[in-house]
């Protein structure tokens, strides 16, 4: 009987979802979003297929945690879409300022944010990502032109570059209420006219 192993595949070592999330980061990288696969990523960490499935259920999971995004589509676009829909617009607002409160869940964001301003591989994979596995999921569930659905990302992005990257004030001291009375009706409007 042969001691060798099958070729592309190893069992899992004690940091394997952190070779895995390595290896991640590289093929999106190289690759951006939509033209990443499971299996480069897996060639490149040296693991089977399987074993990446094992510690990601998703793509877009494993992109979150590569990035080191505090949320994941499929814990965003629930969130959105279950509730009145003549709430969304407030339910979107408050989302996005919840999850960049806490300095654990917003550094990784705004790093992100970074290094898509200046960096042209990490604006396609962020653009990607944030279109395909995000936008365009809720936009398609709405039935409202994508357009809209960026319309309305394009304001929150904004806000969150005022807040916490140019840090402008009133803006980056406002309450969490202030700025959903004063947002939320504008994103309301592009989300359903």
């Amino acid at each position: 009987m042969s001691n060798k192993r099958r070729p592309g595949r190893r069992p899992g070592s004690a940091d394997t979802r952190g070779e895995i999330l390595t290896a991640a980061r590289k093929v999106f990288a190289e690759k951006g979003f939509d033209k990443a696969t499971v299996r480069a990523i897996a060639r490149e960490a040296e693991v089977d297929p399987a074993l990446v499935h094992h510690y990601f259920d998703t793509k877009e999971g494993m992109f979150a945690a590569a990035m080191q995004l505090p949320i994941t589509p499929d814990q965003i676009i629930p969130a959105l879409l279950e509730g009145p829909r003549e709430e969304i617009g407030e339910r979107l607002v408050r989302l996005i300022l919840q999850v960049t409160a806490a300095p654990e869940t917003r550094e990784p964001m705004v790093a992100l944010i970074r290094s898509a301003m200046t960096n042209e591989q990490a604006a396609t994979m962020f653009r990607e990502f944030i279109s395909n596995a995000l936008l365009f999921q809720v936009a398609n569930r709405l039935g409202v032109p994508h357009l809209r659905i960026e319309a309305a990302f394009a304001q929150m992005y904004g806000v969150i570059m005022g807040r916490y990257v140019i840090k402008l004030e009133p803006l980056a001291s406002a309450s969490h209420d202030e700025l959903a009375e004063l947002l939320a009706p504008t994103i309301q409007r592009y989300l359903v006219g």
